[in-house]
């Protein structure tokens, strides 16, 4: 495909008179069905506290095709043209006056938040996802600088606040740290804010690229961990990622043995699927946590809840502090994802693998294909 020139991109041109921007190199979906293509992009110049990445890996999240092909029009309509990727590892190039976190040469990272209000009660706690006037996602968000959207990883380079910048240890393999922004601090996030530990049991609903991280990091917090998956031919990797049992959850005796045993589980899954057998397994003030998006609504019985003051809840990404505390953790306790590293010219062929569920268990793109 020829190299195109983003109207969205001339327009954020117009207003600013080309002024304080570079041009950047990427690729980009110009509508729900065009497939991505190479384009170029202009990007501000850092400002006095951002950081300029040279951006090394980028990590491909479900949600990402998601988004270019417009499949969530009536949540988080897509505004075209569309640079995914909100899994980011880079090296600092440039650096801002007033930075004092990062320096020229440092491996940085940049997750799905650029941006929030800063304000709110949950910005002041350090929890700017549920900023209750919306963070400013990484891409298809509102670009407060430059005006028109964000555009993400899928990129040479990105420019961000430092305050929504990550450190990258070097004791990581930094390919298989880019999902640790989505599918890492995802999974991450929950574990922590309900308190899974040792002598714990904790459940694990689907082995794709959130369960398997929840299996590394509910083994690395000492839980008891249960995969449940409708595939068989799954074990082996589940056990080999931290499961200590693997449950077929088609399989009603082997459910039944679990009955009332849990204290914890993460549902992974996006497909429609049948909570409320779940909640069965759950141990009295137990909670179910849901982490994937299925399309339609979930069938909750009440009863199963109110018998055992059970919990259902849901959970995002997390913070900029806690997304650190995971980074930081992983270094500690040498966990990484387990990724397919590709080439971007592969992206299209990539999100059709995805569609397949044909991934174990994270696509992770290395960016200097794109130059």
């Amino acid at each position: 495909m020829s190299e195109i020139t983003s109207t969205a991109t001339l327009d954020a041109e117009s207003r600013s008179g080309l002024r304080g921007t570079y041009q950047a190199k990427a690729y980009a979906a110009q509508s729900e069905i065009s497939g991505l293509a190479r384009t170029s992009i202009h990007r501000r110049n850092p400002q006095p506290q951002d950081i300029q990445l040279e951006i090394l890996y980028c990590g491909v999240c479900h949600s990402d095709l998601h988004q270019v092909r417009n499949e969530w029009k009536s949540v988080v309509p897509t505004v075209y043209p569309c640079v995914p990727g909100h899994e980011i590892v880079g090296r600092v190039v440039k650096t801002g006056s007033a930075v004092k976190k990062f320096k020229e040469g440092d491996l940085g990272a940049v997750g799905c938040m650029v941006g929030s209000c800063g304000v709110c009660a949950n910005c002041r706690e350090g929890l700017e996802q549920y900023c209750e006037k919306f963070p400013i996602l990484t891409y298809n968000g509102e670009d407060t600088v430059l005006g028109g959207v964000t555009y993400g990883g899928y990129s040479e380079s990105i420019v961000v606040d430092e305050a929504f910048a990550l450190r990258v240890s070097d004791r990581l393999d930094p390919a298989a740290t880019a999902p640790l922004l989505c599918a890492g601090i995802t999974t991450y996030s929950p574990l922590r804010h309900w308190n899974v530990r040792k002598r714990q049991k904790l459940g694990v609903v689907g082995l794709g690229g959130l369960g398997h991280m929840a299996l590394k990091f509910g083994n690395a917090f000492g839980a008891h961990v249960v995969l449940f998956t409708t595939s068989p031919s799954k074990t082996a990797d589940a056990l080999r990622l931290g499961a200590h049992e693997v449950v077929l959850s088609k399989n009603e005796a082997e459910m039944q043995k679990h009955v009332g045993s849990f204290d914890f589980i993460l549902d992974a899954v996006s497909a429609d699927h049948d909570v409320s057998a779940y909640l069965n397994l759950l141990k009295r003030d137990g909670t179910l946590t849901l982490v994937g998006l299925p399309s339609n609504p979930i069938p909750v019985p009440a009863f199963g809840l109110i018998m055992g003051r059970k919990q259902l809840s849901g959970s995002a990404i997390g913070g900029i502090l806690e997304t650190q505390e995971m980074l930081d953790f992983c270094a500690d306790n040498g966990i990484t994802c387990d990724i397919e590293l590709i080439r971007i010219q592969q992206i299209n062929e990539a999100y059709n693998r995805l569609v397949r569920g044909d991934v174990r268990y994270r696509f992770v793109i290395d960016m200097v294909s794109l130059k």
